[in-house]
C-alpha cells in the first residue's frame, strides 16, 4: 500500500464507510470526532456495519480487528481508525 497523508487516509476511511455501509451522504457530512456507532452516533451504524468496515479494513488496509474492546475503540470515530492505522 501506497503511504497516504493523514488527510488522505481519512477521506479513504469515509468513503469506505459510505460505500460499506451503504449511507448516502457526502464525505464532508462525516466530521473526524463524531461518533460512529449506537443511536446518538449521526451515522448511527450498528454491529452488522462494524463487521462490513472490520473486513472492509482487513481487504484494504491488511489489519485485523479481533478484540471486541479494542474494536469498539478503535472504530469510535475517523480520528481514532485513521491514528490507529498510521501507528
Amino acid at each position: 500500500m501506497e503511504k497516504q497523508s493523514q488527510e488522505e487516509l481519512i477521506r479513504a476511511l469515509k468513503q469506505l464507510i459510505i460505500d460499506e455501509c451503504d449511507r448516502d451522504i457526502s464525505i464532508d457530512e462525516i466530521s473526524n470526532d463524531e461518533l460512529l456507532f449506537g443511536p446518538d452516533a449521526p451515522l448511527q451504524l450498528d454491529s452488522l456495519d462494524a463487521l462490513q468496515l472490520s473486513v472492509a479494513l482487513q481487504k484494504e488496509y491488511g489489519v485485523r480487528l479481533i478484540d471486541s474492546k479494542e474494536t469498539r475503540r478503535v472504530m469510535k470515530n475517523i480520528a481514532n481508525l485513521a491514528d490507529y492505522l498510521c501507528q
